[in-house]
């Protein structure tokens, strides 16, 4: 693939945002985004209406989770915007009536861009988190750490400054008390660091590359014996320079 193709989409991503006003990507934004830099992530397709997610259950096949794509909704699981298991054309046009009807109920006026229809990651995963923020005086600075519901409650997480190496992205991972969990513990296999410290690396490069990206989290991205996969990503755009008087 051309170098230049992951930025270019990126760009066009980012700009569409900052044209609507927006202060953050909307979560398929956000994995097109990532996935234009090579990071993994599940197929999906968003759709806007029931119809449109039966289709999208027909060609995505397998098991699915389906997410309510809104501006207003961060924390989409609290008011009902997610449903997991889902299988084949007739569940995911129900799902999808129940996010909307649920989202409406709980979260008045939120304007609900679609539903976001999502191969389910395969069980047997360490999650882990890989993010970023960009620091005023550091600038990017990305962060892994023991991921899903767990990186709130344990904070066990280690930082780099960008520029770094991907020796240094590997030794991030030796920091964390979790580090036992991706060595193979109590019978579970270790888990593919090579394929952690490429999406380590991708952050960094997203973070040098995008300078209005504010903030972006992989949370949780599914560790693997072979591979790793981003479930779900966030991305937080800077607020627009005022301009001088």
């Amino acid at each position: 693939m051309d170098a230049s193709v992951p930025r270019e989409e990126a760009r066009r991503i980012i700009e569409e945002a900052i044209r609507g006003g927006r202060p953050r990507l909307l979560e398929h934004e956000a994995l097109a985004l990532v996935a234009a830099y090579g990071v993994p992530v599940p197929q999906w397709r968003l759709a806007r209406s029931p119809e449109e997610a039966a289709e999208a259950a027909r060609e995505l096949g397998g098991t699915l989770v389906l997410k309510i794509v809104s501006p207003q909704v961060v924390h989409k699981s609290d008011v009902g915007g997610v449903v997991v298991g889902v299988k084949g054309p007739e569940e995911a046009a129900e799902a999808y009536r129940r996010i909307v009807e649920a989202v409406k109920s709980r979260v008045p006026g939120a304007e609900i861009v679609g539903v976001l229809v999502q191969e389910m990651a395969p069980p047997g995963a360490v999650e882990v988190v890989v993010g970023s923020i960009r620091d005023p005086v550091f600038g990017p600075t990305v962060m892994f750490g023991l991921g899903g519901v767990f990186v709130e409650i344990f904070q066990d997480v280690s930082f780099r400054v960008a520029p770094f190496t991907r020796e240094d992205a590997l030794e991030m991972m030796g920091e964390v008390r979790a580090y036992r969990l991706l060595q193979g513990y109590r019978g579970m296999p270790p888990r593919d660091l090579d394929a952690l410290a490429d999406i380590v690396m991708k952050t960094q490069e997203i973070m040098i590359d995008n300078p209005e990206i504010a903030e972006m989290d992989l949370n949780p991205v599914m560790s693997y014996p072979k591979g790793a996969l981003a479930v779900d990503a966030r991305a937080i755009l800077s607020p627009p320079k005022a301009k001088q008087a």
